[in-house]
């Protein structure tokens, strides 16, 4: 019966799509979605395309493992397609003294080529479904997440979720992966944006991801960094972010840093430390910025040469190296017992303690189960979690965070399963041990 829903939900998904693109775009035809970028160089162009299809297929309600399997076939034909009409002159983009030739590609064009390759994808497979079906249930449940700019002017976070890793990025070597990331950018979004485009990309390239997880995860770190140090040239871009990503590889859970914005675990109802976050008043950091003939100076907080309250970013290229692109990584092994990750920017963490996370993620579960009106083995999955982070991001703006304020809530257990071993303790703590 399983597999009799799962053809009705990718045939129903692709029926609907393709009546909403009949034709191929045309070479004038507006595109559904504005593409991150004006122009796009050859590294950069599998992690745009791919954004822009998850965009535009979630947006029409896809399932998540079949929005990963269409963009990574459609990126596969793009890649395959002669793109050198889309190449912009190299005498008119180059800048003097760069130091290797970067290609250039018109992104408008390009992307619509990589939509109506989206749409051949969507025709071939609802004439002859692929198997097996790119659907189905994740062993990473549910991902909770929300965002607010609050007071600041502008928001400048970017989060992503990517439960179907392996099928978005081609990899086929038998090991689940799941990814999550939280980027606060300052001075600007660009840094931001392009870390949560690239990043997983060039994650998935490393040789080293199954073998030297840490290894392949700061290489990414920095290969992004360099990367955007060649957009931001380009373009004159000013802007930095930090981040935090989590990779979670078969038994392990990876967490790479930089910066502020954090990752935890809660195992047990317990909090478990992931990671220590780079701040500019952290004894170590202080002195490598020092050992670099640099320094820490506290300007309403402590900033990197008066300058910057961050002391490790992507981007920041005016105040690099004192301002590291190297990321820290942990690796944790997964027993089986989890309930959750909680990945925020400091936004939250500023006005949240990690050993207060706990006890709110219950609270809210346990609102949630009683707006409901039903015991909580009767309460939709989907429901029951997916507020959580809604909740903890209103409890940090209450305590008093006026910055960005991004959550992300990662279960690794149902929800309903919490619920029921909270009711579980509580009825022991009122009543006491069975007396016998």
């Amino acid at each position: 019966m399983g597999g009799v829903m799962e053809e009705e939900v990718v045939r129903g998904f692709l029926t609907r799509f393709l009546e909403e693109f009949p034709a191929p775009l045309g070479s004038e035809d507006p595109l559904p979605l504005n593409p991150l970028s004006r122009k796009v160089s050859l590294d950069e162009l599998r992690g745009e395309s791919l954004d822009l299809g998850l965009r535009l297929l979630n947006t029409r309600g896809a399932p998540s493992p079949l929005n990963a399997a269409m963009c990574h076939a459609a990126l596969a034909k793009l890649l395959k397609a002669d793109l050198s009409p889309f190449h912009l002159p190299q005498e008119a983009e180059q800048q003097q003294g760069e130091e290797q030739e970067v290609v250039l590609l018109l992104s408008e064009p390009v992307q619509r080529l990589f939509l109506n390759k989206l749409r051949e994808v969507g025709v071939a497979w609802h004439q002859n479904l692929p198997s097996p079906l790119p659907v189905g249930p994740s062993r990473f449940l549910m991902c909770s997440a929300d965002a607010i700019r609050n007071t600041r002017r502008k928001m400048e976070d970017r989060h992503v979720s990517l439960p179907d890793f392996n099928t978005l990025t081609g990899l086929k070597d038998g090991v689940e992966r799941g990814y999550y990331a939280v980027f606060d950018g300052h001075g600007g979004v660009d840094a931001a944006i392009y870390a949560a485009t690239h990043l997983h990309v060039t994650l998935s390239q490393q040789e080293e991801l199954q073998s030297d997880p840490a290894t392949a995860f700061k290489t990414a770190f920095t290969r992004t960094d360099d990367m955007f140090r060649g957009k931001a040239k380009r373009e004159r871009l000013r802007s930095g972010s930090t981040g935090v990503a989590v990779l979670l590889q078969g038994e392990w859970l990876h967490v790479a840093w930089l910066g502020d914005s954090q990752s935890m675990l809660v195992r047990r109802g317990q909090d478990v430390t992931l990671m220590d976050p780079h701040k500019p008043e952290r004894e170590d950091e202080k002195q490598r910025v020092e050992d670099l003939g640099g320094c820490i100076v506290f300007k309403g907080c402590w900033r990197v040469n008066g300058t910057y309250a961050v002391s490790r970013a992507i981007g920041d290229f005016d105040q690099k190296p004192y301002v590291s692109g190297d990321a820290d990584c942990s690796s944790t092994r997964l027993l089986g017992d989890e309930d959750y990750i909680l990945l925020a920017c400091d936004g939250f963490f500023d006005v949240v303690r990690p050993e207060e996370v706990p006890a709110l993620v219950l609270g809210a579960l346990r609102e949630q189960g009683e707006s409901q009106g039903a015991g909580c083995e009767e309460v939709s999955e989907g429901v029951l979690g997916e507020r959580v982070a809604q909740e903890l991001v209103a409890h940090a703006k209450a305590a008093g965070s006026s910055d960005n304020i991004t959550v992300m809530v990662v279960f690794l257990c149902p929800p309903a399963q919490l619920l029921l071993q909270d009711q579980s303790n509580t009825a022991v703590a009122t009543e006491g041990p069975a007396q016998e």
